[in-house]
């Protein structure tokens, strides 16, 4: 794979059994690379090796007073210089090539994943965690297979020279082939402690990160509320912890870097002490204390790939484990079975007794509004799966559409069947007409939708800010995630974007919470006559979107409790009153004395004030 190959038809399925075994299914699936990379590695690192014989023949001719000697050294020097130049060169370029390529595959990945679970990737894993993967973490990942090229042909480089010194002068080359082992391994006991002090800094910096992102995240909200100090001092506090872990490691990584010069200083010393009382024995020639020496002296550079491979393991092993967390992750329990089908129908959910029949709009009143969010991804077709507290969702059936279980589709299939809108929805950067120009049935047009959507102030702060563009609000520019807009402004045109898509069933989660109560009249009135015949799902407590709705269904508790009409539950349902109104008990006790509800008794006149009738709570709803 080359990097103008780029990006990978298929990435591939990764090994995420563990950290260290993506790492290694990384660098299975780049071995053409990785021997190219080695190969290159080899004449660079051997033709440094050989520098020191020709420099030894060099140095013995002249003592010899031999000029074709000399001359022959000199051009096996030329040469060798040549083949260092070209390895080198090759070397770089392909361990640079599989740095990105690696990379490269892991961003595909991760961008795979995040496609397949959707909104569902957040609530699973922290968002700051997913940003620290796919940008840090994707570089060190790719450090480790890039370098581990380079460090096997270091490795056979030094048993390479060690084994020819041992041959060539056995007196001094022995010394030398005994020491490396113990030089490049003399490391191993200080690695643990730097490890964990490297696996704490990532920690701390992948929380800071997450803090960052957060805070970015909410910027418009801690403005509003003057939050911006508290969370400013939050960060700096966390920025200062990182700091703190990133210089113990230095320190750690400093003292390994102290003894990788500190034991081939001894061995040198030694090998000069212990070289010139042989040559001056007579035991042998200056030339060979010079070639020994100087091969010694090389071999220094290929002992430091052992630091450098050490560091890169110690710093992308956390980081392949984090990407393995969010790769590890699934759409839903079992794998798609049926092919080719595109289920029409009601849609129903097992677990809860939730239906939405083929053509209506229902509406979902939670009392938990996480429970809501959890109810719209099972919809979906996003069970969680993976944590312990949510095992019970992942051994729960589908959800089926027209009686087809959505995880037994293909994902594409169920995308295009049933569409959720998540209560925050992203915006991204580009024009209106680009973000509107999404995967679509064709039926429904940007007007229609925008319309619906009751878009129409948001169309005309377009155009006001579309100067260059002769006042098309389409053409205008929209800031990533939308932060030129307000709230609810950013909601309607997310909202506009989900009708666009026309599915065959919608799923709305809190569609018009940033909206005010006449704006939030007309979307509803929008949707309902916009989605006229098509299967929509509105989770929502908003009494003007309720009582738009061709039926209500209250779920407490994970069950689905009482199905009906808006006004009807709010009769006769103490526990939807509750949610639509936000009742307080006193009121809810009147409320159900009037309707004869329950044991609760008549009220005494001094609890009259306190007591509303059926038509005030309507009105106030």
């Amino acid at each position: 794979m080359q990097i103008r190959d780029l990006p990978y038809s298929d990435p591939g399925d990764p090994d995420v059994r563990s950290g260290p075994r993506f790492l290694f299914w990384l660098g299975r699936n780049q071995l053409g690379g990785q021997l190219r990379s080695l190969s290159w590695g080899l004449l660079h690192q051997l033709g440094i090796a050989g520098l020191p014989v020709t420099v030894g023949l060099a140095v013995q001719a002249v003592i010899d007073r031999s000029g074709g000697r000399l001359a022959l050294a000199g051009g096996l020097i030329v040469a060798l210089g040549v083949l260092i130049a070209v390895g080198d060169t090759m070397l770089h370029r392909t361990a640079v090539t599989n740095w990105i390529t690696a990379a490269a595959r892991v961003q595909q990945l991760l961008a795979r994943k995040t496609a397949e679970l959707g909104s569902a990737l957040t609530r699973r894993v922290a968002a700051g965690e997913v940003v620290a993967v796919s940008t840090g973490d994707v570089e060190k990942i790719g450090w480790f297979v890039e370098a581990l090229s380079r460090f096997a042909a270091a490795a056979t480089a030094l048993v390479v020279i060690s084994v020819g010194l041992a041959v060539y002068l056995p007196s001094l080359g022995l010394v030398v082939a005994l020491a490396m082992p113990v030089l490049a391994l003399a490391v191993l006991p200080l690695l643990p402690r730097a490890t964990r002090r490297a696996d704490e800094q990532r920690e701390k910096a992948g929380k800071a990160t997450e803090l960052a992102s957060d805070t970015v995240a909410g910027l418009r909200v801690l403005r509003g509320i003057g939050g911006e100090e508290l969370f400013l001092g939050r960060y700096r506090r966390a920025s200062q912890e990182v700091r703190r872990a990133a210089v113990r490691s230095a320190r750690m990584w400093a003292l390994i870097s102290a003894v990788q010069v500190l034991l081939p200083g001894i061995l040198l010393i030694s090998l000069v002490w212990y070289g010139a009382t042989l040559a001056r024995d007579g035991r042998i020639d200056v030339g060979q204390l010079v070639t020994v020496y100087s091969a010694a002296t090389l071999m220094l550079f290929p002992l430091r790939h052992f630091e450098e491979i050490a560091m890169a393991y110690s710093f992308s092993r956390p980081s392949a484990q984090r990407a393995v967390r969010v790769l590890s992750l699934h759409r839903s329990a079992q794998e798609a079975t049926v092919e080719g089908v595109t289920p029409t129908g009601d849609l129903y959910d097992p677990a809860t007794g939730l239906m939405a029949p083929r053509g209506q709009f229902t509406a979902v009143v939670c009392g938990d509004p996480d429970e809501a969010g959890r109810l719209a991804d099972r919809l979906g077709g996003h069970a969680e799966t993976g944590d312990e507290d949510d095992q019970a969702a992942a051994a729960a059936p589908s959800v089926l559409l027209g009686g087809v279980a959505l995880d037994e589709i293909p994902l594409d299939a169920a995308r295009a069947a049933v569409l959720v809108q998540d209560k925050d929805p992203v915006l991204l950067s580009g024009t209106l007409r680009e973000l509107l120009d999404v995967p679509s049935s064709g039926l429904v047009t940007a007007d229609a939708a925008l319309e619906a959507a009751q878009c129409a102030d948001v169309l005309s702060a377009l155009a006001q800010a579309s100067a260059d563009n002769d006042g098309d609000p389409m053409r205008t520019r929209i800031t990533e995630r939308g932060r030129s807009l307000s709230g609810g402004q950013r909601q309607r045109l997310a909202l506009a974007r989900s009708l666009v898509t026309d599915p065959e069933a919608l799923v709305l989660d809190e569609p018009t919470s940033a909206v005010d109560s006449h704006t939030e009249a007309r979307v509803a009135a929008g949707i309902a006559k916009l989605r006229q015949g098509r299967t929509t799902v509105a989770f929502a407590s908003s009494p003007l979107l309720l009582d738009a709705a061709d039926r209500v269904v209250l779920v407490h508790e994970g069950t689905v409790v009482a199905v009906g009409n808006h006004r009807d539950l709010l009769r006769t349902e103490p526990r939807y009153r509750a949610v639509v109104t936000r009742e307080t008990d006193d009121e809810a006790a009147a409320a159900n004395a009037v309707n004869g509800v329950g044991d609760v008794p008549a009220p005494k006149s001094d609890d009259v004030p306190a007591m509303k009738s059926i038509e005030e709570i309507e009105e106030r709803a």
